[in-house]
Order: structure tokens, then C-alpha cells, then sequence
């Protein structure tokens, strides 16, 4: 794939050349589990057994890699197995990580609970200081684990310069790119080291599939990541690799309506007597707002909004749409409301990740915004 070409034409076609026997425009799903070899150890394209590696597999990482402007992608049946997958590349018994204080709540859960039994310590800091970033960064301390867009306050990091305290003091800056997706935002070109995803949001888009990502530029790294993709197992299958590929072909045109939706429903949400408070990247009067347009392209298309009515007032919103379901994950094409306390961060209740009772998260789709405006003023108190 060129260099030179831009976001929207690498979407379409990198790694994805015409298939050689028939012609057909999309690549086929190699729906197997093991190659022929041509002699023992004569492997016909690198294929031994799909575990190690599967072409419908490759042509995803290999997108994967191109979208975020990386040397080497790799592709997982969650984003948390990849996840798991590189904090086990990088961490030993006794090591240390730093996390945002508002990071999504299963990363916590696997950093704080499954890790932690193997001896990882972590410390949770509020990214925006960097004073308390860099004093919350011991000997042991191995990974500086970023997510901006947060989940779910919408807070926003600076990558640059957290990077850059990442690498004086020898530690690798991983950044979770999900909530704004490579159609907004490269951390690699601020100087991440690794990026995540869990694809399962807006690259693949349509709520049909389960996935993850890695994008790494260093050789070592990757090959040690590669190698527990392959020991471990938690690859994705042909189809969900398939289904991935499929959504990405039009991740920029529904991300640009992600943004104009979500833009307008902040809007239309600040300054509700209901509504206490709107995270919304795109508002002026965020405290990210400057630097969200300094590293993103567009603001995306999550919101969450805290009720002046406390908790009743949040859960009966939420409860209360038609057009925004009632449902965990997001990134896909209708919208979807959550209620983060009880569902996606309920894990983190009781720790100082702990998300405020009154908070409601939104996934904006791609409907019609006047219609989701509509089914927003039918569940917000009148009067």
C-alpha cells in the first residue's frame, strides 16, 4: 500500500488485493483450521494451522497496521484478550503500571484483579496532571496505560507529552484508541508505542462482532506479542476477521456522522435544567476541548451527561428511549444507552474508579439526528 495515499483509500484497500484464482473484489473467508503442505515443514504461504495464522486473519492485521500508521498489527477475539496479551509481553511478577483514573472498567478489572494476582501493582492518576503522572512512576514501574477519549467521562489526554514522560524514564506508552478510532486520531504519531483497540466498536461498527487490536512499531515487542497471540490462543476466527474488514471499509463516512450527530446532541443536552453536566469533547467549555482539536480530527460520537435528579432521574432516562437502546458496548450504527454504574463499570463500584450514580453514557448512531433528538426529549423531565 502506498505511503502517500490517504485514510479513506487505505481503508478500502490495504491488504485486501483481489483474489488471484477467481478475481473476486472482496478476499475470501478461509473458513479452516489447518493447511496442506507441499512436504513436511513446506508450508504453502507460511500456513500451518490457523491458531498461528489464517490470510483472512492477515488481510485485518495488516489493515489494522496501515489504518494507524503502524509497522504491525495483530488481531484478537477481544479487546481485552488484546489487552491481556500485551501487558503480558511487557510485564513480569512485581512490575507496576499507571492508569488513568478513568479508564474503561474491565481494563481495570484485568489490570487490578487477574493481573494483580501474578503480583502487577498499578496506581490510577488523573492523566491531565502530568506532575501526578510523572510522581505516580516508580523503579518497577513498566507501562503508562492511556485512554482518550475516556470511558466514560470523556476526558482527554495529552499523548505527546505523555509519551514523552513515558520514554524518560524507560516505559512504554500504551494507548487505548477505541472511542476515537484511527478515522480520528494516531497516537502513533505522537509517539505511543502500542496502540488498542477493541474492534468490536467503531471499526467494526454494525454491533455483529467481537474483537481486538494491536498496533506496535517495535520489532521485539511485537514478536513477543506475537508469539502469546500464537502460545495462548485468543485469536480471532475467519469470519469475525472478515466481518472487522467488511465495517472499516466504511469507518470514515459513519464516523463523520458519528461526530455530527454526537455535536448536535451536546448541544441540544447543554444547558437542559435536567441535565447537571455534559462530557462532550466538542463543547467549548470542556477542559479538553483545545486539545482534543489539536490531536483528534473530530470529537466522535460518545457522550455522557450527569442528571441534576441524582440516580432516579439518570435510570429512568435511560430506561425510558426507543431509539437509544438500553445496552452495554457502543460504536456501532444505532444509537445505544447505558447506564454505567450497573453495567459497563460496575466492577470498579467501591474503588476511586468509581462512576457517579447520576452519569448516563450515549453512543450516538447514524440515524436521523431530529429523530434522536425526538426520542432524547421524550425521556428528559419536563419542565
Amino acid at each position: 500500500m502506498a505511503n502517500n495515499q490517504n485514510f479513506d483509500t487505505i481503508a478500502i484497500h490495504a491488504g485486501q488485493a483481489f483474489d488471484p484464482t477467481t478475481g473476486a473484489v472482496i478476499p475470501p473467508i478461509y473458513q479452516t483450521s489447518t493447511y496442506v503442505q507441499d512436504g513436511i515443514g513446506n508450508l504453502r504461504g507460511g500456513y500451518e494451522y490457523s491458531r498461528g495464522g489464517n490470510p483472512t486473519r492477515t488481510v485485518l492485521e495488516t489493515l489494522l497496521a496501515a489504518l494507524e500508521g503502524g509497522k504491525h498489527g495483530l488481531s484478537f477475539a477481544s479487546g481485552l484478550a488484546a489487552e491481556d496479551t500485551i501487558l503480558r509481553a511487557i510485564l513480569q511478577p512485581g512490575d507496576h503500571v499507571v492508569l488513568g483514573n478513568d479508564v474503561y472498567g474491565g481494563t481495570h478489572r484485568l489490570i487490578n484483579k487477574v493481573h494483580a494476582a501474578w503480583s502487577v501493582q498499578n496506581t490510577t492518576v488523573e492523566m491531565s496532571d502530568l506532575t501526578a503522572v510523572e510522581a505516580a512512576i516508580r523503579p518497577e514501574t513498566k507501562i503508562l496505560w492511556v485512554e482518550t477519549p475516556s470511558n466514560p467521562l470523556m476526558k482527554i489526554s495529552d499523548i505527546a507529552a505523555l509519551a514523552e514522560i513515558a520514554h524518560r524514564h524507560g516505559i512504554v506508552a500504551i494507548v487505548d484508541n477505541t472511542f476515537a478510532s484511527p478515522a480520528l486520531q494516531h497516537p502513533l504519531d505522537f509517539g505511543a508505542d502500542v496502540v488498542v483497540h477493541s474492534t468490536t466498536k467503531y471499526l467494526g461498527g454494525h454491533s455483529d462482532v467481537l474483537g481486538g487490536a494491536l498496533i506496535i512499531n517495535d520489532d521485539e515487542l511485537y514478536e513477543k506479542a506475537q508469539f502469546l497471540q500464537f502460545a495462548a490462543g485468543p485469536v480471532s476466527a475467519p469470519l469475525d476477521a472478515w466481518l472487522t474488514v467488511r465495517g472499516i471499509k466504511t469507518l470514515s463516512v459513519r464516523m463523520e456522522r458519528h461526530c455530527k450527530n454526537a455535536q448536535a446532541i451536546a448541544e441540544y443536552l447543554d444547558g437542559h435544567p435536567a441535565i447537571e453536566q455534559v462530557f462532550y469533547p466538542g463543547l467549548p467549555g470542556h477542559p479538553g476541548h483545545e486539545l482534543a482539536a489539536k490531536q483528534m480530527s473530530g470529537f466522535g460520537g460518545m457522550i455522557s451527561v450527569a442528571f441534576a435528579g441524582g440516580a432516579a432521574a439518570a435510570r429512568l432516562f435511560a430506561e425510558s428511549m426507543h431509539l437509544f437502546q438500553l445496552a452495554e458496548s457502543l460504536g456501532g450504527v444505532e444509537s445505544l444507552v447505558n447506564y454505567p454504574s450497573e453495567m459497563t463499570h460496575a466492577s470498579v463500584r467501591g474503588t476511586e474508579l468509581e462512576v457517579p450514580d447520576n452519569i448516563v453514557r450515549l453512543s450516538v448512531g447514524i440515524e436521523d439526528v431530529d429523530d434522536l433528538i425526538a426520542d432524547l426529549a421524550s425521556a428528559l423531565p419536563r419542565g
